[in-house]
């Protein structure tokens, strides 16, 4: 016999074709052996009559040759016992009976039991059953009566059929109600086929505790009724391999090439979501190949069914609508020929990890966009910061002032927020001093500071005082809808050493003077900006001294949660008298060190002005 070669594998159909090719060509060559085999023995001389031999009536005459004298039994042919239906106490199979087919062992003896039957039972040693089905008014199988039982105990807390005689399957053991398994028992009854190997998750509720137990099921038909067994589906070992398979993700399945046979394992069920009783062909699962994968999942193939062993093969099924990632292992099973007579498949699945490794790459590339992001926007505050937090220029210290400032970020990846200083010698001699802090941090934070700092600016060339400059600039910040709050200090150091100064809700400078700190007196605080449309804000005065060190600071310097603000002013004046004697520069940096050590959540600008 022969078959037509199928065509390369490089899609579904052909794979599928080049499978059932290859299944039919062995099958064949298996049939033709044996037909071989079986002529060779006819026309060998051990199986030739002699002459004084003796032909016993009744036997089997050879294949395709007239019926002649016996053949003497040979090692390679025993004679075959008797079928038991062929025994004197058995009866003959009729129309509804097969042959083969179990015969009833008594007579009813009007128990409804079967007395030789229990003897039987008594004698199987896992738990057996006789159960013939109830059915409703349609002709479907809803249900088993329990016809006869032996004491076997599937577990301690599963009492045996024995004892339940008489009884409706589902009244008594309610756990296989949504099981499957007298779906499966009923297909048995209409099919006639046996129920090999069903693994049902048996649970039931008992005393307020649920109670579970993996039962393996097998049932064939005897009668109109079912001889159904069953016991624990797995030793401790077997738990133990099948964790093992569950932990690692891990099934396997064999594949009988000669007698169509498949078995697969629990988790390769799992991994496919099959039921228990209906593994794949080879030829089903190449129906779940994803289509850019069939020529990994063909090489496998050809080599397996060519008695090679192939090395692991990454490969995508779509599953019910899911696509699984599965490593695969193919071994064939070979005869002394080298031709594979069976087929085994071990399966990792790597679903789990390539989705966690999808979204990691996902958590990766986002990450990616917001560091790029923080980063263009740290370079955009760092440009805006140079231009609008200029260092001291060469005109303050003609004007007899050495000047220092700092800006201290929040977060360390920060470059500016809100917080903000202005020091400028005006055409009239004056020299302006402001520190602010505009609610915020980021890009919002910095254009609002930006439309408040150069807001000051223009308006300072009015010449007009701290007080009126601080008025306008709170209208300008009470007009903008959108406008958050804002604190700032403005002023005026003038030739003669006088600091004019106003505040809108901001903490009040600090004064060094030798070796002691002061705060300058806030009577005239006036609130933040923007909160009070319409306030009067006041100038204040204070004579300043060759040597004074100035020092003005945003809030984020002397707050910490759970204190009062005091307390941090307090702690920086103490850091300030402690700089006695230090210029501008060093000034700062002793005190920006102490700050950069403690816990704070707001950014923090300083200004340092001395009177030289």
């Amino acid at each position: 016999m022969s078959f037509p070669q199928p065509e390369q594998p490089g899609d579904v159909t052909s794979l599928k074709a080049y499978i059932e090719h290859e299944i039919a060509a062995l099958r064949a060559d298996v049939r033709r052996a044996a037909e071989v085999a079986d002529a060779g023995r006819d026309r060998s001389p051990a199986a030739a009559p002699s002459p004084k031999a003796e032909p016993s009536p009744g036997a089997a005459a050879p294949r395709g040759k007239p019926r002649g004298p016996r053949e003497p039994d040979t090692p390679s042919r025993r004679p075959e016992p008797p079928h038991v239906a062929d025994t004197p106490s058995s009866p003959a199979p009729g129309p509804g009976r097969p042959l083969g087919e179990l015969a009833p062992l008594a007579d009813d003896d009007g128990s409804g039991r079967e007395p030789r039957l229990d003897a039987v039972l008594r004698a199987v040693p896992v738990s057996a059953a006789l159960l013939t089905p109830v059915r409703d008014t349609g002709g479907a199988i809803t249900d088993f009566v329990i016809r006869a039982g032996n004491h076997i105990r599937s577990t301690d807390w599963i009492e045996p059929a024995g004892r339940q005689v008489g009884e409706r399957l589902l009244r008594v053991r309610p756990g296989y109600t949504t099981t499957g398994l007298v779906a499966a028992l009923a297909r048995t009854v209409v099919t006639g086929e046996p129920l090999t190997g069903l693994t049902v998750d048996y649970t039931e509720e008992r005393h307020g505790r649920l109670l579970r137990a993996p039962l393996l099921h097998y049932a064939a038909p005897y009668g109109d009724a079912l001889l159904v067994t069953w016991r624990p589906a797995h030793g401790r070992s077997e738990f133990l391999s099948l964790d093992a398979q569950y932990i690692a993700s891990m099934g396997w399945g064999h594949w009988d090439l000669l007698s169509g046979a498949i078995t697969w394992s629990e988790t390769m069920h799992r991994i496919f979501s099959t039921a228990g009783a209906m593994p794949w062909s080879l030829t089903e699962l190449c129906d779940t190949v994803l289509p850019n994968e069939v020529p990994a999942f063909a090489e496998l193939m050809t080599a397996v069914l060519s008695g090679e062993e192939p090395p692991w093969t990454r490969t995508r099924f779509r599953v019910h609508g899911e696509v699984r990632t599965l490593d695969l292992l193919a071994k064939p099973v070979v005869s002394t020929e080298g031709r594979p007579w069976a087929v085994y498949l071990v399966a990792r699945d790597l679903t789990p990890q390539m989705r966690s490794r999808r979204r990691l790459a996902q958590t990766q590339r986002e990450s990616e966009r917001l560091r790029q992001a923080a980063a263009a926007e740290r370079r955009i505050a760092s440009v805006m910061r140079d231009a609008l937090l200029p260092s001291h220029s060469r005109e303050l210290a003609e004007a007899g002032l050495t000047v220092a400032a700092a800006y201290l970020p929040a977060e360390a990846e920060a470059a500016v927020g809100g917080d903000w200083y202005k020091c400028r010698r005006q055409a009239d001699g004056r020299v302006l001093i402001a520190i602010g802090d505009a609610v915020g941090h980021g890009l919002d934070a910095v254009a609002r500071m930006a439309q408040q700092r150069h807001a000051l600016a223009g308006l300072a060339q009015t010449g007009a005082s701290a007080g009126e400059l601080t008025t306008w600039l709170n209208e300008l910040v009470c007009g903008e809808p959108r406008a958050e709050t804002a604190t700032m200090i403005v002023g005026y150091v003038d030739g003669a050493g006088v600091l004019n100064w106003a505040c809108a809700g901001h903490p009040p400078p600090l004064v060094r003077r030798g070796g002691e700190v002061s705060v300058l007196d806030t009577d005239h605080l006036g609130p933040m900006l923007g909160a009070v449309s319409g306030y009067p804000y006041e100038t204040a005065s204070v004579p300043l001294r060759t040597g004074d060190l100035v020092l003005l600071y945003t809030d984020g310097v002397v707050e910490r949660r759970g204190e009062a603000i005091t307390e941090g002013i307090a702690r920086l004046g103490r850091g300030l008298a402690a700089t006695a004697g230090l210029p501008p520069e060093e000034t700062l940096e002793r005190i920006t060190a102490v700050y950069t050590r403690s816990a704070h959540d707001d950014d923090a600008c300083l200004l340092a002005v001395r009177i030289d």
